[in-house]
């Protein structure tokens, strides 16, 4: 994978998900099941997703 692609899809993980969590957005009223859902790990797995693009693109470029 391209490196700046690998940096790019990283952020785009990470702010996605973000900004439907964040008070004020369209998600932030999410429903009792949507929260479950939530505790079940999906967005956390995204997010850790993004974190790991982030770090193997950075470590491409130093290479």
């Amino acid at each position: 994978m391209n490196k700046g692609l690998k940096i790019v899809l990283g952020l785009i993980l990470l702010v996605i998900p973000i900004y439907f969590i964040v008070p004020g957005m369209p998600l932030s009223d999410w429903g009792d099941a949507a929260w479950k859902l939530i505790q079940g790990g999906i967005t956390i797995t995204v997010i850790v997703l993004g974190i790991v693009l982030i770090t193997l693109g950075i470590n491409d470029l130093r290479n």
